[in-house]
This record gives C-alpha cells, sequence and structure tokens, in this order.
C-alpha cells in the first residue's frame, strides 16, 4: 500500500509541474499580449489607425509615422525566401529521406543540423561580405537589397523546411511505397507521386513554420537589405522590414516615436498570429 501510495503522490506532483509549466506559458503569451495592445493601440489611435497602417512616410522627426512601406517590406522579404529556400528544403528533404545513401547521409544530416544552430548575426555577416559583394559586383547596383535579405533567410529557413519534411515523408508507412512498386511504379515516381501526398501535411506545417522564421527574423536582415524605410521598387533596391525598425530606433527612441515602434510590434504579432492561425487551418483541411 505504501509503495501504491508514493507512486500516487509522485505522479501527482509531476501532472502538478506540467500544469504550472503549461500555465506559466500561457500567463506569458498573455502578458505579451497585454503589454503589446496596451502599449501599442493608443499609439494607433493617435496617429490614426489608417495613416498608420497605411501610410507611406516614416519620419519620427517630423512626427510623421507610416509603416505600410514596412509591412510590404516585410512580405516581399518573406515571399522572396520562400521562392528559394521552400523548393531547395523540399527536395532536399526527400533526397534525404530516400535517395541519398547511408554513408553520405552520416555526413549531410549533421551538417544541416549544424545550420539550424548558427546565430543570425553570422548568417548576417556572411550575407553582408559575400551576397551583397556579389550582387554589387553582378549587377552593378549598392547589393544591400531585396534579394540579399531573401538569400540570406532563404539559407536560413533550410534546417525548419528539411527537417520536418523529412521526418514526415519517413513517417509514412512503407506499405504506401511498397504498394506503388507492386502496382509498377518506379522508384521516383513511388516517391513523389505516393509518398510525397502522403506526408503534405508535414509538408506544409514545415513551409509554414519556415515563413514565421523568415517574418521574425531581425539581425540578418538589418545587415543585408539596406534598411531604408520607403516602398520596395525592385529586388535589387533596398528595403526595411517591420523588425528591422523596432531593433534600429528602439535605442534611441522617446515618446510618440517610441510608442509608434511598439504599435509596429503590434502589427508583427498579429502578422505571427495570422502565420499560427493559417497553419491551423491548413494542417485541419489536410488531414479532413
Amino acid at each position: 500500500m505504501s509503495s501504491k501510495k508514493s507512486k500516487s503522490v509522485k505522479e501527482n506532483i509531476m501532472k502538478a509541474i506540467f500544469f504550472i509549466s503549461a500555465f506559466m506559458s500561457v500567463v506569458a503569451v498573455i502578458l505579451i499580449c497585454i503589454f503589446l495592445f496596451a502599449n501599442g493601440l493608443p499609439a494607433m489611435k493617435k496617429i490614426g489607425f489608417a495613416e498608420f497602417l497605411l501610410g507611406r512616410t516614416w519620419r519620427p522627426g517630423n512626427d510623421i509615422y507610416g509603416v505600410f512601406p514596412m509591412i510590404i517590406g516585410s512580405l516581399y522579404v518573406t515571399a522572396g525566401a520562400l521562392v528559394i529556400g521552400v523548393p531547395v528544403g523540399i527536395l532536399s528533404a526527400i533526397f534525404l529521406a530516400r535517395f541519398c545513401p547511408p554513408k553520405l547521409y552520416k555526413v549531410v544530416k549533421p551538417i544541416i543540423n549544424l545550420l539550424a544552430g548558427i546565430p543570425s548575426v553570422v548568417y548576417g555577416f556572411f550575407g553582408l561580405m559575400v551576397i551583397v559583394p556579389f550582387i554589387r559586383n553582378t549587377f552593378n547596383v549598392a547589393g544591400t537589397s531585396m534579394l540579399a535579405a531573401s538569400l540570406v533567410l532563404g539559407i536560413m529557413i533550410l534546417p525548419t523546411i528539411i527537417g520536418m519534411s523529412e521526418a514526415s515523408i519517413r513517417a509514412v508507412p512503407d506499405s504506401y511505397y511498397e504498394g506503388s512498386l507492386a502496382l509498377g511504379a518506379s522508384h521516383e515516381r513511388s516517391v513523389f507521386y505516393s509518398l510525397l501526398p502522403a506526408a503534405k501535411s508535414g509538408i506544409l506545417s514545415s513551409v509554414i513554420l519556415g515563413m514565421g522564421r523568415a517574418v521574425g527574423e531581425t539581425m540578418a536582415v538589418v545587415m543585408v537589405a539596406g534598411n531604408q524605410p520607403v516602398m520596395p521598387s525592385g529586388v535589387l533596391k533596398g528595403l526595411r522590414t517591420l523588425t528591422a525598425n523596432i531593433v534600429l530606433e528602439m535605442g534611441y527612441a522617446a515618446d510618440l516615436h517610441r510608442e509608434a515602434l511598439i504599435s509596429t510590434a503590434v502589427v508583427l504579432f498579429v502578422f505571427i498570429l495570422i502565420i499560427n492561425l493559417l497553419f491551423s487551418i491548413i494542417k485541419k483541411g489536410v488531414k479532413s
């Protein structure tokens, strides 16, 4: 009886620890929401919601705060990163899961895992020293541009997409692949027309998580994007994202300027919420 009681007590203690941990996570998210919206919405009201969200001029010295160029810049850079990273990531995951020789896999997989652990500033430094000069010399432009930021972010989201997509492909039962082979399909056709559709839920999840990583990235983008608070006018022109706008000016901002930067964080937070909502909707739609 004593052993059963001690076991029951341990289980109750662990349940309490798990509950407290989950509760603290929820409380942290709620507190962040309260802080952002309590400090950001009044500034939007002062500036004007339409002027703040749709304004095309950002001049804190003149009390003009329009974040529309930064919103468009974030969307463009994220879209460029997905165009670069998604095909490479998914094809790499397919190769690792079904085509890679075991000896090569032991070398390639740790390298991909290592990419996930490299700090953002290192990616930014690589972009500044390699990608930006390449663009400058090739196209005879400044180099710091939307293209440079998209390339850097496309590389940064690869570990997320490759890791989740490979796990999803490997999770598909072998009977799918074997059944396709039994019907006369080749190895390649079995992988692309049998395994890949069955793993689409996990692959879509990896793409959405990669999108979230690209939207929220700051340091690497600051180093290679050019940081001009103007409407993006081309892939070889500089731009500024929402995250870059916050980190560049928060150090010296005060009064309405500081509140406007917190409002920028609110817009970014809403973007992340929309991405998470899309993640849930797409996952449910794929499963059903």
